[in-house]
């Protein structure tokens, strides 16, 4: 049986729906659908240089590959290749495989660091190491039973703040855009991040077919949105926190606890099954209202980073 790794042909049904069901099995805490993957590929900003790839085990895939730059760093050269196999198709070759041709293509671009996230495994750290990558900053996914468990009581909503829906901002998401770009600046991350193209956002993430409109949650003051969180639901009963933050002079509040147990108390009642979350493990601000909403650790994740000479 040969390995063949080749480009993702997005307008083909059978790649996106392999692609999305490879990273379901292998990643099972992020939330992957054919239209996420088609999305992602024909909506990434065109400077990101997106490519990505599939490894074919006798027509089926069994392994994947996002492989693009980070336009939105401040810090040029920066390439990001995420690699994940079936875990019932491993050691066959196509991580190997998948990697060398990802690394080919970022140097060809000129990137001179490559960052990479692998779950914190013993077979996946010595792969990593064996390639010259170093270990980085490191996160854990988090799990909610929202079928049978138990939710915090809901909070009193402060006075002078309101809750609202994404759906609220349909005519202008700007609001939403200053937020996330504020926000994302503290982020902890082995990258430094900077939202300054709001077209691009507007196609990457406010048109992106996972976000639940209803569920994401913002709490404002004098209707400007001052802390948020971002809801993303497959359909299938799962729901994922893209992003939870809160504006720098509104901190201190408790307002991103506020706009994201209400979220959830809704993706509840509208039969969302399971909800899950990722945390940096130094952000200790994020992990109390995790834990404190009974999130559970489920799995954790590491970067690791290698330069080029």
């Amino acid at each position: 049986m040969t390995v063949l790794v080749r480009a993702l042909r997005p307008d083909v049904p059978a790649d996106a729906e392999g692609f999305a069901r490879v990273r379901r099995l292998a990643l099972p805490y992020i939330l992957y659908t054919p239209d996420s993957v088609r999305h992602t590929v024909t909506h990434l900003r065109p400077d990101a240089r997106f490519r990505p790839l599939v490894a074919e085990e006798d027509g089926e895939i069994i392994g994947t590959a996002q492989v693009h730059l980070i336009p939105d760093s401040p810090e040029p050269g920066q390439g990001a290749l995420n690699i994940y196999v079936r875990p019932d198709r491993t050691r066959r070759g196509a991580g190997r495989l998948l990697v060398r041709a990802a690394e080919e293509y970022l140097t060809d671009l000129g990137a001179t660091k490559l960052l990479a996230w692998a779950l914190d495994e013993p077979a996946n750290r010595a792969f990593a190491e064996r390639r010259g990558y170093r270990r980085g900053r490191s996160a854990h996914f988090l799990r909610l039973d929202l079928a049978h468990g138990t939710l915090p009581p809901l909070p009193e909503v402060p006075p002078g703040v309101e809750l609202r829906s994404a759906a609220d901002f349909a005519d202008d998401p700007r609001p939403l855009f200053d937020l996330d770009a504020e926000t994302v600046l503290d982020e902890p991350s082995d990258v430094d991040v900077e939202f300054t193209d709001y077209d691009a956002w507007v196609e990457e993430v406010w048109h992106h077919p996972l976000l639940n409109r209803e569920l994401t949650t913002a709490a404002c003051v004098d209707g400007r949105p001052v802390a948020f969180t971002v809801a993303y639901t497959d359909g299938d009963g799962r729901y994922s926190s893209a992003m939870t933050g809160t504006a720098r002079a509104h901190r201190g509040r408790g307002l991103a606890k506020l706009a994201k147990v209400h979220s959830l108390y809704r993706a509840r009642a509208a039969g969302v099954a399971e909800a899950f979350t990722g945390n940096d493990t130094g952000n200790d601000p994020m992990i109390a209202i995790n834990e404190w909403l009974g999130y559970e650790v489920c799995a954790t994740e590491v970067r690791y980073v290698r330069e080029l000479g």
